[in-house]
């Protein structure tokens, strides 16, 4: 049997909007319906060939319960023949829909799958987990806490702020290194969004989703043109009062959607879909729970590995800002260059709307990788309780 290779062939994100800002009112739902409509009508794809839409979720709660990826399909008019599922894998949730569909066409259970992600943060209820000073929340059972004891050898689980303090401490970091990383994703954010790079990713979005008259939205609101050092540096830290995660060097709560089209690549070529990438390897790994962050560092190690291509063959590297602490970890560790690392800024800048953030930062990586004519990307998430994905693209 000859091996079949999963390809790219589309990718579009909406616009990022801050919770309770430009995207409020717009139903998860249809957030998410709109994104699969353009992503169809830009590729041109028989809709009828669609196996299946793989949707990341995180707070499946309210207005996102329910299977909400199979409620998007028929929102976005799509035939009522095409299956849906939705997962969870916290933050890499949009990654993971994207590796499900890959995995799903290498293995030849299907030609042609949507894998996409939506969070709508400011439409349903924050879990207690992201509230500074809460109590972890009752997905955490008394054998996990036994476990994970404060007189455990591994220490007390807490919240991924909390433990973004440990990362911290551990890899060297200081509240200056935070504070200038993220003035940096606002400065190549804002300078990439003038320039336009990421005008053709940008789903058509209106302010009032009910009037296709009102204004269209056309960027990311998150992203600041001015950053001022001076004042993000007298902002209290959030975790720990003698800590360093402040507001400003963390990722931005945030609601938006994005969805890629994957295919097997001689289906794509016989149904006049043009592939843009094409998948290296998909790895997932898993590490301290505790520290949450560092199975970014295992999960690159093992797609690598799967790769065969070293760190330093890479031509662009993402890694999700849920903290500033991540990707300057992740870079210490490698040795990553910056003018590798997060060049047109990320979550801290453009927000993260949970699940959709994986789909959001491939349709980016993918679209500078064409622009800059390179040709390998890399890209990882941390996730809650300590798991990683990590997908190395090559552009074809």
């Amino acid at each position: 049997m000859a091996q079949r290779e999963a390809v790219i062939v589309g990718a579009v994100r909406t616009p990022v909007g801050r919770r309770r800002g430009i995207l409020r009112g717009w139903h998860p739902v249809d957030l998410l319906g709109v994104t699969l409509r353009e992503l169809v009508d830009r590729t041109g794809v028989d809709e009828t060939l669609i196996d299946d839409v793989i949707a990341g979720c995180v707070i499946q709660n309210e207005e996102q319960t329910g299977n909400l990826a199979r409620h998007a399909v028929l929102a976005a008019g799509l035939p009522e023949s095409i299956p849906a599922v939705t997962v969870d894998r916290q933050c890499g949730s949009g990654q993971q829909a994207v590796s499900f569909a890959a995995q799903a066409i290498i293995a030849d259970s299907a030609d042609l799958v949507i894998a996409c992600g939506v969070e709508s943060m400011s439409r349903v209820p924050m879990p207690p987990s992201m509230t500074p000073g809460a109590p972890l929340g009752p997905q955490y059972s008394p054998r996990e806490r036994a476990r994970y004891s404060a007189g455990s050898a591994s220490g007390e689980l807490m919240a991924q702020g909390a433990s973004s303090e440990l990362m911290n401490t551990r890899f060297g970091l200081t509240r200056a290194d935070l504070d200038r990383f993220s003035a940096r994703s606002h400065e190549r954010a804002w300078a990439a969004t003038q320039a336009g790079h990421f005008a053709d990713q940008l789903v058509t979005m209106h302010a009032d989703p009910a009037d296709p008259a009102s204004a269209l939205i056309t960027a990311d609101e998150g992203i600041r043109p001015n950053i001022d050092l001076d004042k993000m540096a007298t902002l209290r830290t959030v975790f720990a009062d003698d800590g360093m995660t402040t507001a400003a060097n963390s990722s931005q709560i945030s609601d938006g959607a994005a969805a890629l089209l994957i295919a097997d690549r001689d289906f794509a070529e016989r149904h006049g879909l043009i592939p843009r990438a094409r998948f290296r390897a998909l790895s997932v790994a898993a590490a301290d729970p505790v520290i949450q962050f560092t199975a970014v560092l295992d999960a690159t190690e093992k797609a690598c590995k799967k790769s065969g291509l070293n760190i330093d063959d890479i031509d662009l590297i993402e890694v999700n800002e849920a903290f500033a602490g991540v990707p300057l970890m992740l870079a210490k560790h490698f040795g990553v260059p910056d003018d590798k690392l997060n060049v047109n800024g990320g979550s801290i800048a453009i927000g993260h709307p949970l699940g959709s953030t994986g789909a959001r930062m491939l349709t980016d990586l993918l679209c500078e990788l064409e622009r800059t004519s390179k040709t390998f990307g890399l890209q990882t998430i941390c996730e809650a309780s300590g798991t990683a994905n990590t997908t190395i693209i090559e552009r074809i």
